[in-house]
C-alpha cells in the first residue's frame, strides 16, 4: 500500500450505510434527518462547512466530554452519511480519522440556505480534494489551533472564541495584501485580543515567513491586529526571532510567537507567547491592544 493513498474506511462493513447513495438525494429524506440531528450535531455540521475537515480528537475537544462518545456519535453519522471520513496508511501505527461533510450533511446545509441539494458524487469529490491535498497538514495545523481555545473555553468561565475566520474569509476581508491562515478575537474578561494567524509547519525558509510581515504593514489600522506565529518547534521560533533581529519588523505590526512542543501543557492560551523585541513570555489575553491599537469591531 502507498504510504500517502487516503483510505474511506477500514471497519468491517457488514453494517451497510442507511441513507440513499443514488445520483440525488430527495427533499424527504434531508426533512427525516433533521429531526434526529441534535444541536452539538448541527454546530459540527457548520464548523465542518467552513473549515473543511476536523480529527476524531479535535471534534471531542470541539464539542464532547468524552472521547469514547465521540466515536460513537462519529459513527452514526457517518453510517447515515451525515458525515464522511478518511486517513492515510501510516507506518508504523495509525492515523486518526479526519471527518468531513458527508452527502446528507452537505445537503441539509443546502436546504438551509435555500440552495439545491448537491449530488452525492459531488460531495464525494470535495471530500477527496481535501484527502489529496498537500496542504493537508497545514489545514489540520490551522484548525488545531483554533480548536484548542474553544476547548479552553469550554471549561474556563470568562473566556471566549468570538470570532473563528478561515484563510478564505480573511482573504474576502483583506482581499491580496496578505493572506493569513485564520483569524479570531480571543475574549478573556474584560480583553479581547484580535489576532492574524500563521501557522508554520517549518517547510518555508525564514526570509519567506518574516516576509509575510511585509503585508501585515500595509494593513489599514483598523486591521493592525498582532500576528501570531506559531511554530513547530522551539528551536524553529528562537532561529525566526533571530532573524528578525538581523532585518527588524515593520513598523507598526506586533508579532507573536510561540511553539506547540512548549505549549504542551497549556496551549496558546497560556505565557507561551514572545513579542518580538520584548523579553519574557505572557499569555494570550496579555496581547489584548493597549492605548492605540487596533480596536476590534466586535
Amino acid at each position: 500500500m502507498e504510504r500517502n493513498r487516503p483510505i474511506r474506511d477500514t471497519t468491517p462493513t457488514s453494517t451497510a450505510r442507511s441513507a440513499p447513495t443514488g445520483a440525488r438525494l430527495t427533499a424527504s429524506v434531508v426533512a427525516g434527518e433533521l429531526t434526529r440531528l441534535t444541536p452539538r450535531d448541527r454546530l459540527l455540521l457548520d464548523l465542518l462547512d467552513a473549515h473543511k475537515t476536523f480529527t476524531t480528537e479535535q471534534i471531542h475537544t470541539l464539542a464532547f466530554t468524552s472521547l469514547a462518545r465521540t466515536r460513537i456519535r462519529l459513527g452514526q453519522l457517518y453510517t447515515r452519511e451525515i458525515l464522511d471520513r478518511f486517513r492515510h496508511y501510516t507506518r508504523p501505527g495509525s492515523q486518526s480519522w479526519r471527518w468531513c461533510l458527508g452527502p446528507v450533511g452537505a445537503a441539509i446545509l443546502a436546504a438551509g440556505r435555500g440552495d439545491t441539494l448537491p449530488r452525492p458524487a459531488t460531495v464525494r469529490d470535495a471530500t477527496a480534494r481535501v484527502a489529496m491535498s498537500p496542504t493537508l497538514p497545514h489545514l489540520v495545523t490551522v484548525n488545531g489551533f483554533f480548536v484548542a481555545l474553544t476547548g479552553h473555553a469550554r471549561t474556563h468561565g470568562g473566556t471566549r472564541l468570538r470570532r473563528w475566520w478561515n484563510e478564505a474569509r480573511c482573504r474576502e476581508q483583506v482581499g491580496a495584501v496578505v493572506r493569513p491562515d485564520g483569524h479570531g478575537v480571543w475574549v478573556a474578561g474584560t480583553r479581547a485580543v484580535p489576532f492574524w494567524l500563521e501557522a508554520d509547519l517549518g517547510t518555508e525558509t525564514l526570509s519567506r515567513v518574516a516576509g509575510k510581515l511585509t503585508g501585515y504593514a500595509a494593513l489599514p489600522p483598523s486591521w493592525a491586529y498582532p500576528v501570531l506565529f506559531w511554530f513547530p518547534t522551539g528551536a524553529r521560533e528562537l532561529n525566526f526571532h533571530a532573524y528578525l533581529t538581523r532585518t527588524g519588523v515593520p513598523d507598526a505590526v506586533t508579532v507573536a510567537t510561540a511553539a506547540a512542543d512548549h505549549a504542551a501543557d497549556t496551549g496558546p492560551v497560556g505565557p507561551v507567547w514572545r513579542v518580538a523585541g520584548h523579553p519574557g513570555r505572557v499569555s494570550l489575553a496579555d496581547l489584548a491592544p493597549h492605548g492605540d491599537g487596533a480596536p476590534w469591531d466586535g
